[in-house]
């Protein structure tokens, strides 16, 4: 039986015809089970929802946040620390359910508390309303529109 390392099968990987975003899906878990990519920089996005957030961000403009950091008790996808500005990405097909929903709002109050401002975007938003999002945002983030 032949047997590759992680690295060699995503260099393979991306010789074949399989959709780009699944191959980055495969670095992004090689990545997270701690196998070090030569030559691939990571953004330290979990999924392709965070990718397009990231591609927003770039598009509009803002500042490059934190990606994926822990926040007190939490861990946040964004995160603007001097602005106190943390922005959560969510497919609804993986947050619904009590379980998730109370831990959201949990999540939301503590950083509340602290003092932060917390907005969630939703893929729809990002994919069908990327103006508003960015509007929101810029408000949030104190940026003056040029």
């Amino acid at each position: 039986m032949s047997v590759t390392t992680v690295p060699r099968t995503i260099e393979d990987l991306q010789s074949t015809s399989l959709p780009p975003r699944l191959i980055r899906r495969a670095k992004r878990q090689a990545e997270l089970t701690g196998h070090e990519l030569p030559g691939v920089e990571s953004d330290n996005t979990r999924s392709h929802l965070e990718t397009l957030f990231l591609a927003l961000c770039a598009r509009f403009g803002f500042p490059p946040p934190e990606v994926n950091v822990k926040l007190g008790r939490w861990e946040v996808d964004f995160l603007w620390r001097s602005r106190k500005v943390v922005v959560e990405t969510d497919y609804w097909s993986y947050r619904r359910g009590s379980v998730a929903f109370e831990g959201d709002h949990a999540h939301d109050l503590d950083l509340h508390a602290a003092g932060y401002t917390v907005l969630r975007f939703t893929d729809r938003q990002l994919e069908a309303e990327s103006e508003r999002v960015a509007t929101v945002l810029r408000a949030a983030l104190v940026i003056e529109e040029v």
